[in-house]
């Protein structure tokens, strides 16, 4: 008896903006991208192509007289941030195989080039849709004839263009260790990666990508694409109708019952026990569900569970046969493997386990390390943790989310931690490495200054209010920062005096910014014969200390840097080697 086997699992995925979903569309002849916020898919979300559809979409098929065993394909539509390729399953990744758009006119961007780092560290077999060759000035499209002879047939000009991008392409690809060609010249597809030209819009070159994706799972995934005997899947997300909740999962191998009870993955690893009340099917090529007594790998499903207990998106589950400790081992091998934290770092939240381990891996790629990660809304016990961080170190004194929000709770005890929250996961990755950057100067400038202050003081001689026992006057910050203890010398280097208190409208301060004017008491200097004279008085600093400043210039103001080198040049006059 022949084994059955499953449909293959195909994930869509590359840069933000290079025209996966629409892809996608050209081939189920829908308009997902039209309905996304900024077309940018933020949920991944399944579709449904079988074997007969796939016929339709691609003569090719027919044409060839190729007898294919598989049942058509599982797609799975990624958000448009390269870790997404991480949505994992026990032993690798979710998908079969992968499919990564590349815009010709544009190239390997980051977050291609990230894309193209999970589907190595995976191992996943993956093909190029180059798409957008419409977009080449002066391209012309016509799907009569083969995609090849089309682009043979290019004008000159054009042609050259063309042959130029995918050439630098393969150059790139080479760079990151893949060989690559253009699928009409490969005879071995298990050593070059096969680039197929297309164009979502015009749908040129679509049957030849779909052709392609039947090949290869045919050629190289059958035994792969065994049905197994125990059903096992992983929950996407959860979503309300009618206020009852549903849960989408995919089901990647066996077959699943309604009568089955389920064992679900929580954060922990230990399982949740339930029983289904409805099962239902993703419909082809749309995103409806009808319901079933009995579904088999690979498909999409739509669960309403007994338990009430609230499911994380990306948990895996299986189905159920009385063998918990053995589950909950499995299920905690496979949670603690996938979120690997530090002992110190930021605070990590997300909206699912799939994405939670997409900015995993994005963080761990800009050398972030992470000592918390959790799923769901930035909440008290977060904030605690940041907090906790402020004594251990600033930097990490942040918490990062994506695709949440911020319990109101959370909200009213956050004081000076940092949340940063965005939508689109490489912008989050974008902001925390900025603002990393920044506090690390800010730390690095707040250390530098422990040393001394840089200060530069305009003499205000109208505003004498002591002569002297102590010296109070008034001053202006003319650049940099006066602080209490700042030792002062004048434009001739002379030595006045130690600042020992600094007074704004009348209440003691710590100190003065720039453009501020203030009172200052120096004891033992008589105003009217040392300092009167004076129009300006600066911080004393030493030798070793402008050498200091001079080698972290990067983190000092263009005002701070201006009083720098007008203290060198006072010291200069007395001592001619002096900051040389």
């Amino acid at each position: 008896m022949t084994q059955k086997i499953r449909q293959p699992i195909v994930t869509v995925c590359g840069h933000v903006d290079h025209g996966k979903t629409t892809i996608l569309d050209s081939m189920r002849k829908t308009a997902v991208a039209e309905g996304e916020a900024g077309k940018i898919t933020q949920k991944i979300s399944f579709t449904s192509y079988p074997i007969e559809q796939l016929k339709k979409a691609c003569p090719l098929i027919e044409e060839s007289e190729i007898k294919l065993n598989i049942l058509g394909f599982l797609f799975i539509d990624t958000p448009g941030h390269a870790a997404f390729t991480n949505l994992r399953k026990r032993g690798g990744s979710l998908a079969d195989l992968a499919v990564l758009v590349i815009d010709i006119n544009e190239g390997i961007k980051p977050q291609t080039a990230e894309v193209i780092q999970i589907l190595k560290l995976n191992k996943t077999p993956f093909l190029i849709a180059l798409n957008k060759i419409d977009n080449i000035s002066g391209w012309r499209t016509d799907k009569e004839i083969p995609l090849q002879q089309s682009i043979e047939s290019q004008p000159q000009n054009i042609k050259q263009i063309f042959d130029q991008r995918y050439m630098t392409l393969i150059g790139s690809l080479n760079s990151h260790g893949f060989e690559a060609d253009l699928f009409y010249n490969i005879k071995d597809f298990t050593k070059k990666i096969a680039l197929v030209p297309c164009s979502a819009k015009t749908k040129q070159g679509i049957p030849e990508l779909i052709m392609m994706l039947c090949g290869l799972s045919q050629r190289y995934l059958t035994d792969k694409l065994k049905l197994g005997k125990e059903a096992k899947g992983v929950m996407l997300e959860i979503k309300k109708e009618k206020s009852i909740n549903y849960n989408e999962a995919i089901l990647y191998d066996g077959e699943l019952s309604k009568t089955d009870e389920i064992a679900i993955a929580n954060i922990e690893g230990k399982p949740i026990i339930t029983k289904i009340r409805i099962l239902e099917e993703i419909q082809p090529l749309c995103a409806k569900f009808k319901p079933i007594e009995k579904a088999q790998a690979s498909t999409g499903l739509r669960m309403q569970l007994t338990d009430k207990t609230e499911i994380l998106p990306g948990m895996p589950f299986v189905a159920f046969k009385g063998d918990k400790e053995k589950i909950k081992e499995m299920f905690k091998k496979e949670i603690s493997e996938n979120i690997k934290t530090n002992k110190q770092g930021i605070i990590a939240k997300a909206d699912s386990l799939g994405s939670l381990e997409a900015l995993l891996v994005l963080l761990k790629q800009q050398n972030i390390p992470v000592v918390k990660a959790g799923i769901g809304n930035i909440n008290k016990t977060d904030i605690i943790s940041a907090k906790a961080n402020l004594d251990i170190n600033e930097l990490d004194a942040v918490i990062v989310g994506f695709n949440v929000s911020i319990d109101e709770e959370a909200s009213q005890i956050k004081g000076n931690i940092k949340i940063l929250t965005e939508e689109v996961i490489y912008k989050l990755i974008e902001n925390v490495v900025e603002f990393r950057e920044e506090k690390s100067k800010e730390i690095e400038k707040k250390r530098l200054m422990q040393l001394t202050t840089l200060c530069k003081l305009k003499v205000l001689p109208q505003y004498v209010f002591r002569n002297t026992k102590p010296a109070i006057f008034g001053v202006r910050v003319e650049a940099g920062k006066l602080i209490s203890g700042l030792n002062l010398i004048d434009e001739n280097e002379t030595k006045i005096g130690r600042v020992k208190n600094i007074q704004s409208e009348n209440k003691s301060v710590q100190e003065a910014t720039e453009n501020m004017e203030v009172a200052i008491s120096i004891p033992g200097v008589n105003f009217e014969r040392q300092i009167k004279d004076k129009e300006f008085l600066y911080s004393d600093i030493s030798e070793s200390q402008f050498k200091t400043f001079r080698k972290n210039k990067d983190l000092l103001s263009e005002n701070e840097k201006k009083i720098l080198m007008e203290i060198a040049e006072i010291k200069r006059k007395k001592r001619e080697d002096w900051a040389r």
